[in-house]
């Protein structure tokens, strides 16, 4: 293989980044490292939850160093390795950078499945979903603080992946088709992240009225050219929110099509401009507005989750 970059791996419980590194190691014939367990495993050898370690954490500089200069003496050994890791895009300066999102309920829901242990375990679905929130804002604001880092600004990243819908295997053979190059190069050359969303969360900017005729041929065109064909749409990204900017025929085609993962590129985040006069953040709270939102929801029949904006 002729790319001998690492390959790191983050996202919050319940996106499937541990799935997703073990096939991927598999895949690539590399070894894997999971800092996860090794969490896990300090907090139970503490008698603590993965949550309770994070917070107290929060408080304790040692827990924190130890792991990081961990992560930091792996990354300058120069070994070729998959690293499942909330903060190794950090560490790993020259490495392929991959972010997992998933939808906060379905994160839950995965979580919840899984066989309960005694660091950690949830008794619902709400609990599930509170104390995963928690965690992560927890750990994010233990990164702030730490190293200036925020896991959260997408152009830390080589790749954006959502696994909501998307299978393990289809995630894998997309990463594999990045990193090697027969996937979205142009964007990873040119401004990364490449981002591969899942259309059934993307929020759409404009009235239907607007958009030029979604006729049945274009539709059919589309899908058989499948999703990996797919011209990429421009995104903004506010929150953990992502709306379309170009791209609403193919958004809408794709969404009939029931793709689970479409490319695009990001043009703008947070406070970074769209317009000369209006941030990503500003831009969707101007333009995703419940008119356009339900006129879409109605003619796709689908629902999107209720923006954190506006929540």
């Amino acid at each position: 293989m002729s790319n001998h970059r690492s390959v790191v791996i983050n996202g919050d419980l319940g996106s499937g980044k541990s799935t997703v590194s073990v096939e991927l190691a598999s895949r690539l014939g590399l070894r894997r490292i999971s800092v996860g367990d090794m969490y896990r495993q300090m907090a139970e050898e503490r008698g603590m939850t993965a949550l309770q370690l994070n917070l107290h954490a929060e408080l304790d500089d040692a827990i924190d160093s130890a792991v990081d200069e961990l992560q930091s003496n792996i990354a300058k050994s120069g070994e070729q390795l998959i690293v499942d890791s909330r903060l190794a895009w950090f560490f790993f300066h020259d490495a392929f950078k991959v972010h997992l999102i998933t939808e906060p309920n379905e994160a839950a829901r995965r979580v919840l499945a899984r066989p309960h242990s005694e660091v950690e375990r949830y008794a619902t679905l709400e609990e599930a979903k509170e104390r995963l929130h928690g965690r992560s804002e927890s750990e994010r604001v233990r990164f702030l603080t730490r190293y200036g880092a925020d896991k959260l600004r997408l152009r830390n990243y080589d790749l954006v992946c959502d696994s909501t819908r998307a299978r393990p295997d289809d995630i894998v053979a997309m990463i594999v088709d990045a990193f090697e190059g027969r996937l979205g190069g142009d964007i990873l050359r040119e401004g990364p992240p490449l981002l591969l969303l899942d259309p059934m969360r993307i929020y759409p900017t404009r009235s239907l009225d607007s958009l030029d005729s979604v006729d049945g041929a274009f539709v059919a065109s589309i899908g058989d050219a499948g999703p990996e064909a797919l011209e990429p749409l421009t995104i903004g990204h506010s929150g953990p929110d992502y709306y379309v900017i170009d791209g609403h025929r193919r958004l809408s085609a794709a969404v009939q099509n029931e793709f689970r993962l479409v490319p695009a590129s990001l043009l703008a985040e947070g406070e970074e401009p769209v317009t000369a006069r209006l941030s990503a953040n500003d831009y969707f709270r101007v333009h995703v507005t419940d008119e356009v939102v339900s006129a879409w929801q109605r003619a796709h029949k689908i629902e999107l989750p209720v923006p954190a904006l506006v929540e």
